[in-house]
């Protein structure tokens, strides 16, 4: 492998198009994810802390519990932080579409689409400007744009 071919992996990771469209999603989202990562990690905004989520996820059959919550916390608060700051945001992206599945598929989908049913609505919106953000990149107004900019200025 070249010198060349990391730093043209690293540019097309970080590259973007796509305008401010990704800032209106990245922001309100990012919030949302961080929120609800701290709930399950920190156990604040009325959350359970890593200790109550394990104990949900193992009653799930997510085991062991405690791992689980703490995969799950920490994809959705770091990932949710990676959206805010729009640093890495397709990585990030691809790790909150797979926790949005794991959640639709283990949690809500038996609920039926509704979310006053405890439904896979909410975390269905959440996959969908997920894999949005994975297609588009983090936009404007981003630490990706800002390095992808001065990766080729170099």
């Amino acid at each position: 492998m070249s010198n060349t071919a990391t730093p043209r992996a690293i540019q097309r990771l970080l590259a973007t198009d796509a305008g401010w469209a990704p800032l209106a999603l990245r922001l309100p989202v990012g919030v949302i994810f961080v929120a609800h990562g701290a709930q399950k990690l920190f156990g604040v905004f009325g959350g359970y802390g890593l200790e109550g989520t394990g104990q949900f996820m193992a009653s799930l059959g997510l085991t062991p519990g405690y791992l689980m919550a703490l995969l799950a916390g920490s994809a959705e608060f770091f990932g949710g932080l990676a959206l805010l700051f729009g640093l890495l945001v397709r990585p990030a992206s691809a790790v909150l579409i797979f926790a949005m599945a794991v959640a639709i598929l283990s949690v809500h989908i038996s609920h039926g689409l509704f979310m006053a049913n405890n439904g896979y609505e909410y975390a269905l919106a959440l996959l969908a400007v997920s894999v949005s953000l994975l297609i588009s990149g983090a936009g404007r107004l981003s630490v990706d744009a800002a390095l992808a900019a001065r990766s080729t200025t170099r």
